[in-house]
C-alpha cells in the first residue's frame, strides 16, 4: 500500500462512525460474504456506513485513491454485484431504518434496510407495499432495479410505488429526486438500478393490507399439468388480490411438507391472497379438489408470508428468468417436464410467477419493460458442494431454453445475473437505453457506479 493510501485510509478510520475493515482486519471475511457463496471477492477497503455522511465521506475517499466501488445494501445479488476485488465496498447494512407515516400512507426507507425491516414495521398500521419474496433481500436494490412480489398484480411493481429517492453523486453530492425534483433522475431510478448513485433512503407509498392469507397445495408429479392448468384458470379468473407461484422443486422443503418422505419433484402450488383467509379458501377451491399429498390454508400476517422462500445462508446460487406472454397447455406441458432435470441439490425450484393487473397499468414511459408479459419463468438452484457448479448453472439456461418459444424477450434484472449487453438491453428496454445513458452521463459520468446491470454513459 502507498503511503498516499495509507494516510487516506488512516483518515476514513477517524472520520466515518461506520466501521472500515482492510484485508488484514479481524471481522474482514465476515464482512465481505455476500448470498451468493459462489461470489469470493477481496475488496482493498469495506466502509459500514452509519449514515449519509459516513457514504459521502466514503465516496469520496474511493475517488481520492481512484478505486473501483461497488454499492452492498442487501447484498443479494446472484452476481455479487455488491462487492469488487482490490477496490471499495460502500456497505449499507448499518442504514437499515425505516419509518412509517400511516396517515400518509407513506414510508422512508434507508439505504440498507431489507425487505423484512420494511415489512415489519408498516405490518402495526396494517399498511405494506410491494417487496421482494425474499425478507432478506435489500429493499433499495429491489425497488430501483424494478421490484417483483406477491402484492404487484394490485399494488404494482415495486418502483411504481417509488415517491422519492435521496441520493449520493459520484462526485461525492447529496441530491434527491422526485416528480418535482430532478424528475428525469426519478424516472431513470425506476428500473435503471443503482447506475447513477447511492441510494441512502427511499419513500415509498404504502397500501391497505390488513390481512393475508395464503394457500400452499403439494402434487404428486403426475398431477403437476392438471394442477399448473387448474392454478392458471383460478388466477385468470379471481381477483387481482390473488397471486402466488407454482414452484418446481427438487424435494420437499421440512418446512413446507412436514414428516414427508421423498415424493421426488413435488409440484407445489402457492395461492397469496391480500385479503381474508375465509375468501381465499374459497378461491383455492379448485386447486383443493384435485388428488394432492398436503396442504396449508392459512391467514398468515404478510411480513411472515414474505419469509416463506427464504434461503438459508452459505449456499452457492444461481438464477434467471424468462417473461411470458402466455402459458397455453402446450408451455405447461414443457414447464412440468423440466421437473424430470431438476437438480438433486436442496434450494432448487423452478417458479412460474403470474403477472398482469397494476404490473400492466403503469405509464408507458417506466423503464421496467416487461409490462405485457402475462407469467414468468423463473428457474434458481440452490447447492451447497461447488463440484455441483457446473450442472446447476446449465439446468437454469436449459430451463430458459426450454421456455423461450413463448417469451417476449424482456426481463426483470433482478431475477438474472450478468448475462451480457444484449440482456441487459432486454432488462431496460431497447428504447429507453439512449434516455437513460443521457442521465448516467449527467449524473456519473466516468462510470464510477459500474458493479451492476450497467447503463454506459452517452
Amino acid at each position: 500500500m502507498s503511503s498516499k493510501a495509507h494516510t487516506a485510509l488512516v483518515e476514513l478510520r477517524e472520520d466515518l462512525d461506520g466501521d472500515v475493515f482492510a484485508p488484514w482486519d479481524p471481522g474482514y471475511d465476515e464482512a465481505r460474504a455476500v448470498f451468493n457463496a459462489r461470489i469470493d471477492r477481496r475488496p482493498a477497503v469495506i466502509a459500514q456506513c452509519a449514515h449519509e455522511a459516513d457514504v459521502v465521506r466514503a465516496v469520496r475517499f474511493g475517488r481520492e485513491l481512484d478505486l473501483n466501488i461497488a454499492v452492498r445494501g442487501g447484498g443479494h445479488s446472484v452476481a455479487g454485484m455488491g462487492t469488487n476485488d482490490t477496490g471499495l465496498v460502500v456497505d449499507l447494512r448499518r442504514m437499515h431504518g425505516v419509518t412509517v407515516d400511516p396517515v400518509a400512507e407513506a414510508v422512508r426507507v434507508e439505504g440498507g434496510a431489507t425487505t423484512g425491516h420494511l415489512d415489519r414495521a408498516a405490518q402495526p398500521y396494517g399498511l405494506a407495499t410491494t417487496g421482494a419474496r425474499a425478507s432478506t433481500t435489500g429493499v433499495a436494490g429491489c425497488v430501483l432495479g424494478g421490484g417483483s412480489g406477491w402484492l404487484e398484480r394490485s399494488c404494482g411493481v415495486a418502483a411504481d410505488n417509488l415517491l422519492g429517492v435521496e441520493l449520493i453523486t459520484a462526485r461525492g453530492d447529496r441530491i434527491h429526486a422526485s416528480t418535482d425534483e430532478n424528475p428525469e433522475l426519478f424516472w431513470a431510478l425506476h428500473g435503471g438500478g443503482g447506475n447513477f448513485g447511492i441510494a441512502t433512503a427511499l419513500t415509498l407509498k404504502l397500501y391497505e393490507v390488513p390481512e393475508f392469507a395464503l394457500a400452499l397445495v403439494h402434487y404428486l408429479p403426475e398431477h403437476a399439468r392438471e394442477a399448473v392448468r387448474t392454478y392458471r384458470e383460478v388466477i385468470g379468473t379471481g381477483p387481482l388480490e390473488a397471486a402466488g407461484a407454482v414452484i418446481r422443486q427438487s424435494g420437499p422443503p421440512a418446512s413446507l411438507v412436514p414428516s414427508s418422505p421423498d415424493l421426488g419433484p413435488l409440484c407445489s402450488v402457492l395461492l397469496t391472497y391480500a385479503g381474508s383467509w375465509e375468501d381465499l379458501r374459497k378461491l383455492a377451491e379448485p386447486l383443493l379438489a384435485l388428488p394432492h399429498e398436503a396442504e396449508v390454508v392459512t391467514a398468515l400476517p404478510y411480513a411472515d408470508a414474505q419469509c416463506l422462500l427464504d434461503q438459508p445462508p452459505g449456499l452457492r446460487h444461481h438464477g434467471s428468468a424468462e417473461y411470458l406472454s402466455a402459458a397455453p397447455d402446450d408451455f405447461v406441458d414443457a414447464f412440468c417436464a423440466l421437473a424430470d432435470s431438476l437438480p438433486v441439490p436442496m434450494g432448487t425450484r423452478q417458479t412460474l410467477f403470474p403477472l398482469g393487473g397494476a404490473v400492466a397499468d403503469a405509464p408507458d414511459d417506466h423503464v421496467v419493460p416487461y409490462r405485457d408479459a402475462t407469467w414468468a419463468v423463473h428457474p434458481f438452484a440452490g447447492w451447497a458442494d461447488p463440484a455441483d457448479d457446473e450442472r446447476c448453472v446449465e439446468w437454469v439456461r436449459d430451463v430458459r431454453t426450454a421456455v423461450r418459444p413463448w417469451s417476449t424477450g424482456a426481463v426483470h434484472l433482478n431475477f438474472v445475473g450478468d448475462e451480457g449487453r444484449d440482456r441487459v438491453r432486454a432488462g431496460l428496454g431497447p428504447q429507453n437505453m439512449w434516455r437513460l445513458g443521457a442521465v448516467k452521463r449527467r449524473y456519473d459520468p466516468d462510470n464510477v457506479f459500474r458493479f451492476n446491470h450497467n447503463i454506459k454513459p452517452v
